[in-house]
C-alpha cells in the first residue's frame, strides 16, 4: 500500500489520538495536498517545523498500529468480506445440493472467522 494512503487511512482511525495541530497538518499534506511551503505560510512557521510536525505525527500513527493493529484488522476482514461475497455468488449457478453445502460451509466459516 502506498504511503500516502496508508498515512490517510491511520489519520482516519488514530487523528483523534495527535494534537490538533499534527492531525492539521498531516490532513493538509496528505489529504489537501499542499506543500510544506504552503502549509509553513497557513500556520506562520517554517518549513522545518511543518516537516518536523509530519515527522512526528508519523511516527505516533505508525507507533499506534503497532501497538493496536486496528487498521491491519480491518483490512483483514474486509478481505475476508469479499471472500465471503465471492462465495455466495457462486451459489447463484446450477449447483447440486452438494456443491451448495459445500459453499455454505465455506461461508460459515469465514463469517466465524469475523466474529
Amino acid at each position: 500500500m502506498e504511503k500516502n494512503v496508508k498515512i490517510s487511512i491511520l489519520c482516519e482511525i488514530y487523528g483523534k489520538l495527535l494534537t490538533e495541530n499534527q492531525l492539521g497538518i498531516l490532513n493538509d499534506y496528505y489529504n489537501n495536498d499542499l506543500s510544506l511551503s504552503e502549509i509553513a505560510e497557513n500556520n506562520k512557521i517554517t518549513r522545518q517545523a511543518v516537516r518536523d510536525i509530519l515527522k512526528k505525527g508519523e511516527n505516533k500513527l505508525f507507533e499506534f498500529e503497532e501497538k493496536l493493529s486496528i487498521m491491519n484488522k480491518t483490512l483483514k476482514q474486509e478481505k475476508q468480506i469479499q471472500d465471503v461475497l465471492e462465495q455466495l455468488n457462486k451459489i447463484k449457478g446450477n449447483y447440486s445440493d452438494k456443491q451448495v453445502d459445500k459453499i455454505l460451509n465455506t461461508v460459515r466459516k469465514e463469517l466465524n472467522c469475523l466474529v
